[in-house]
């Protein structure tokens, strides 16, 4: 940490991050700033580096973060106990002047992929088997089931058969919200260019009928979508034994596919956080920001999501909005967060989690400016709804909940071929068909859970790597990972469970 003890992210904040465990007694010497710490302060947590007085704005990155509830003198730890929300946070007004900052453009930047017939690029050949309703989930595991280990080792080019399984389908009405998002995030998976083929297996008397997924998938290549009915085959031995044959055949289709050099800009890669600390928006969410710039500037595209957890922090987005249109947009998803949570009790500043407090992060306004971060500085193209497919390139928005496995899923079903995930804590989520990066905000994380870390920021905090080099290093990881170089949730298995659709409407 080259002998530096806390983090001061701007000269007019007045906050600092501990760089380590901060005793009582230690001297602080940072800005121009003394300052003799009075109380311990955990590492990655807050620290005041000038006397706050009661209701006054706490500050970090420049931004407000929270109010004092009290007066905090210098030297003191600042954290739950003595910062809440503030009653409004600054956002956006049409016509406000927009800040927007051209990536500029290299398009020479390739990764090894799979083009398919309908012009998009895989980064992995998966075959899919996709359940209409809970009640042909089983059926689904166990055809999947049947092409592991040595049942898969004879199709050289296909990365594995994964059943793609959920909780609904059934009980709801057949016509409103709840079914129409469902459908189109099934679709959704059924074209995910990772997919070489997919499965539909339904148990017939559902409300989710495999025909309307069929007709909600579209056109892909002829015999690439096929389907099964349990009813239909005479029950769940049949089905597994007709599935599995079926699958078999799209197996031998998928294996005739290879990788082949495709520029950047056929990739499109899911930007998500979770177990964040103090340190998210200091070292991982920043370099991954560097490294979207990069993906941008080659043609690319990227998709930053979590809408409760850019909330304090929009007009960040909506200054770089490529419209008033696209900024409203924004702003409308927000505006119906806000009565959502209202209707079922609850605040936006709910947010950060037991583990995100213990890891430094006081109120949503600080875990939001720092997950931002993520999307790096280029201009916001497009703001799109839950598992829409994304057609917009370069960085775009997608409205999805900050639970990470609902996120992602929204993310994959509109098309992300990869994930890129940071994490403070130690996540180890997995997202098959789509790789997952997993990027650890501080070495000491990394080194505890180098099984499951693929890319370590914390160099960041520990003084070794600026930013835009740890940002450089990522995009180059990036490319490695969608080329086929196997993540670590990969290697440790995750990802065959983690397809969580975000469930909404009435359930009958």
């Amino acid at each position: 940490m080259n002998g530096e003890t806390v983090l001061m992210l701007h000269r007019e904040d007045n906050v600092a991050v501990a760089l380590c465990a901060l005793d009582a007694g230690t001297q602080i010497d940072t800005h121009g700033l003394q300052v003799r710490v009075s109380t311990p302060v955990p590492a990655g947590h807050k620290v005041a580096m000038r006397n706050i007085a009661r209701g006054a704005f706490v500050t970090k990155y420049r931004q407000t973060i929270g109010v004092a509830l009290c007066d905090i003198a210098a030297g003191e730890h600042v954290h739950v106990h003595n910062v809440g929300m503030p009653e409004r946070h600054g956002s956006w007004q049409p016509g406000r002047e927009r800040t927007l900052r051209d990536a500029g453009t290299d398009r020479s930047d390739t990764f090894q992929g799979f083009v398919r017939p309908d012009g998009q690029v895989g980064t992995r050949n998966y075959i899919g088997v996709i359940a209409s309703v809970n009640c042909s989930a089983s059926v689904c595991h166990a055809i999947a089931d049947a092409f592991r280990g040595p049942a898969i080792d004879a199709f050289r080019n296909v990365d594995g058969v994964v059943a793609i399984t959920h909780q609904s389908g059934c009980g709801l009405s057949a016509n409103g919200e709840g079914i129409a998002l469902l459908r189109r995030t099934l679709a959704g998976y059924a074209r995910n260019p990772n997919f070489a083929a997919v499965l539909f297996v339904g148990l017939g008397c559902e409300v989710n009928q495999v025909e309307d997924l069929v007709a909600s998938a579209g056109a892909r290549r002829e015999g690439t979508v096929r389907t099964l009915v349990i009813q239909d085959a005479g029950g769940v031995r049949e089905a597994v034994t007709q599935g599995a044959a079926i699958v078999r055949e799209l197996l031998e289709l998928a294996d005739r596919a290879v990788r082949t050099t495709v520029p950047v800009a056929r990739l499109t890669i899911g930007l998500q956080c979770g177990g964040s600390d103090g340190y998210s928006g200091i070292s991982a969410n920043p370099a991954l920001g560097a490294a979207v710039d990069l993906i941008v500037r080659n043609g690319g595209t990227a998709i930053l999501s979590e809408t409760p957890e850019i909330y304090g922090a929009e007009h960040l987005l909506t200054a770089r909005a490529v419209s008033d249109g696209v900024a409203e947009r924004l702003l409308d998803r927000l505006r119906w967060w806000e009565r959502y949570t209202a209707e079922s009790g609850g605040e936006m500043n709910n947010n950060p989690s037991p583990g995100n407090k213990a890891g430094g992060i006081t109120t949503i306004l600080e875990k939001s400016l720092g997950a931002v971060a993520k999307g790096g500085g280029t201009v916001l193209n497009a703001v799109y709804d839950y598992a829409e497919p994304v057609s917009e390139r370069g960085l775009v928005f997608m409205d999805t909940p900050g639970y990470d496995p609902v996120s992602a899923t929204g993310q994959i079903a509109g098309g992300a071929n990869l994930i890129c995930f940071t994490t403070g804590r130690g996540s180890v989520f997995g997202s098959k068909p789509v790789p997952t990066i997993k990027v650890a905000t501080n070495t000491e994380l990394f080194q505890r859970m180098r099984p499951d870390m693929d890319f370590n920021a914390g160099e960041i905090v520990d003084g070794s790597l600026s930013i835009e080099d740890a940002g450089t290093e990522l995009f180059r990881f990036i490319l490695e990972a969608a080329s086929g170089r196997r993540t670590c949730s990969e290697e440790n298995g995750i990802g065959d469970r983690e397809f969580v659709p975000w469930l909404r409407g009435a359930i009958m």
